[in-house]
């Protein structure tokens, strides 16, 4: 069987590149970025994939030097890029300029890889260094203003390296380029065609739980969802427990609404269990981003572990069932090499050590969103159910954000003077968000845009040069109403986890979703996560909607709702009591995450 192997330097996107290339009618592995060069021999190509590090820094990943005399095609994407480069006798240095989103290539020789595409076109790049000098018998096969090497070549060694990413959607002529690699570089057929995913999932439940039982915890989302309903197809009703907890973090309706659709699923028993004095006990006070989601990750186990023992009194051995999807390990820093970005609720220590003692089934964890919906359509699943917005499994408790202490928001004359050229005003706001860059998280301060209205064409090239250009602000917001917001007079102010400050954000939650089916627009975008930050002129609170698009979460660009319908909705919102401010979220994924905890 023809194959390709993806080496693993740590980077967000290693599974999407094999995933693209199976995707193209080859089969890809995953290896670890030092493999065996020896164990290289039986595959028609080799990927080296994107990572968190510079090549520079001691200890960085890097792939044994036998890999160059192997006589095997070679791609290096990003971090892949510049191992290719440093791997032989190239250069790399820090970039003049960072890129971080959408930027055009100019091609400037198109075969093999550039083969019948547009001669200028939209890539995706998330890069800090750059290929200053290439190795010997390379030359550039695509520029972009910022970086003169975006892709190089050794045409003869059939060794490429691009600076973008080709497998992410947001690079629209990504999978061309890699079939172009794979089918005109490699030689290979696409003859693969995967076996029936949900007979072999069936086949691995069974196999894996044998005759114990699966106490699966539910949430109510897609991921979960499917999961259960596949472990009950592969088990039966009698060996698989529902449980969802309601951890007083959900949306306005959220618990009936999850009762009424299992019920409707004929998929054995849901218990509900109201936890919400627990997980708010154990979260008063708390403010930290990653404190919060691990209080939150243990308080479910605690959780999982009484009622397991509950279990295991009346006489079962059992296992627990989780939804965990591949994003969640990835961000989580779930292979050998990959950077934490933030960690999921599930992949807690406590659950680590589970899933190291074999008594996690989480038949999901290497597939994306798009294919979990897939699953799910073949189980025969109503589209109401695999079309919700993903909702995280912390809830909306990583949606209200926290401050210690009461601060005013910086000036930034930089910042401020970029804002300027496209007619907004800039500042920042001493709270911080998680995000991805480089393949690396950034935990950096919210840039706040104001003084012009919602314009797409200025405000979001705008965000995007902000977040390029200053590693001190990883995501922008505009303000919508007030428009103009005079920094002197607004202030963040100490705030923690409440339920009055939760049951705002539902409020606002609520109001939002309505918007979306009531405009047609609840279909046509990923998710919209809205949130509120204790930013105002008083004791008040500012939400900000992040409204998206997306094919598979891993990456993600602002969606643009029309601006008039826009502000209608923050009308509607800043009438809530307690509401100062509504914001919108320019922040594309990579540099921003999608949730801003």
């Amino acid at each position: 069987m023809e194959k390709i192997a993806v080496l693993d330097s740590g980077g967000q996107y290693c599974h999407l590149i094999a995933r693209k290339v199976r995707e193209l009618g080859v089969y890809a592995e995953i290896l670890p970025i030092d493999v065996d060069p020896a164990e290289l021999a039986a595959y028609r190509g080799v990927i080296l994939s994107g990572g968190p590090s510079s090549v520079s820094t001691p200890g960085a990943p890097k792939p044994q030097a036998g890999l160059f005399e192997l006589e095997r095609p070679i791609l290096g994407i990003c971090y892949g890029h510049q191992l290719l480069a440093v791997g032989l006798d190239g250069v790399v240095e820090p970039g003049t300029t960072q890129e971080f989103g959408q930027a055009n290539i100019h091609v400037q020789k198109a075969e093999p890889l550039f083969t019948g595409l547009p001669a200028t076109q939209r890539v995706w790049m998330s890069h800090g260094d750059s290929v200053a000098k290439m190795p010997t018998g390379f030359e550039a096969l695509a520029t972009t203003p910022d970086c003169p090497t975006a892709a190089m070549g050794d045409l003869k060694r059939g060794y490429f390296g691009f600076q973008f990413h080709p497998e992410v959607v947001h690079t629209p002529h990504g999978s061309e380029i890699l079939k172009n690699f794979i089918v005109n570089v490699c030689g290979c057929s696409q003859d693969w065609h995967p076996e029936d995913r949900v007979e072999s999932l069936v086949a691995a439940i069974r196999a894996k739980v044998g005759e114990r039982r699966v106490l699966f915890f539910l949430s109510g989302g897609v991921d979960s969802t499917v999961a259960y309903a596949l472990t009950v197809q592969a088990l039966g009703t009698e060996a698989v427990h529902g449980m969802y907890v309601d951890t007083g973090f959900m949306r306005h309706g959220e618990t009936d609404a999850i009762e009424k659709a299992f019920g409707e699923l004929n998929l054995g028993k849901l218990e509900t269990v109201d936890a919400s004095d627990t997980f708010f006990g154990r979260l008063e006070g708390v403010t930290d981003p990653e404190t919060k989601r691990a209080i939150i990750g243990k308080a479910f186990v605690d959780i999982q572990d009484e009622l397991l023992e509950r279990e295991e009194h009346a006489g079962h051995d059992w296992l627990l069932g989780q939804g965990t999807i591949y994003p969640d390990t990835i961000e989580s820093g779930g292979t050998s090499q990959a950077a934490v970005i933030k960690t999921h609720h599930n992949r807690v220590p406590h659950i680590q050590e589970l899933i190291a003692q074999g008594r996690v089934l989480e038949p999901l964890a290497e597939f994306y969103k798009d294919e979990v919906r897939a699953l799910g359509k073949t189980l025969g699943l109503a589209d109401s159910l695999l079309w919700r917005h993903p909702f995280p499994g912390p809830a909306l408790a990583i949606r209200c954000i926290c401050s210690e202490t009461d601060s005013a928001p910086l000036a930034d004359a930089e910042i401020d003077a970029l804002a300027g050229r496209s007619g907004y005003r800039g500042f920042l706001l001493p709270l911080r968000s998680v995000g991805v860059q480089g393949d690396a998280r950034s935990y950096a301060q919210l840039t706040v845009l104001w003084g012009a209205g919602l314009d797409y064409a200025k405000a979001l090239p705008l965000a995007t040069e902000l977040t390029n250009r200053f590693r001190r602000t990883n995501r922008i917001v505009l303000a919508l109403t007030p428009e103009t917001i005079e920094p002197e007079d607004w202030k963040i102010h100490r705030a923690t986890l409440t339920r009055p400050r939760v049951e705002l954000l539902q409020q606002a939650d609520r109001i939002v979703t309505d918007f979306l089916h009531e405009e047609g627009l609840y279909d046509r975008i990923w998710q919209c996560p809205v949130v509120l930050l204790p930013f105002s002129r008083g004791a008040g609170e500012t939400v900000a909607l992040r409204p998206i698009t997306s094919v598979d979460g891993m990456t993600a660009e602002v969606a643009e709702l029309a601006p008039e319908k826009v502000q209608a909705l923050a009308a509607r919102i800043v009438a809530l009591d307690g509401v100062d401010s509504v914001m919108y979220d320019l922040s594309h994924k990579p540099p921003s995450t999608i949730e801003w905890e």
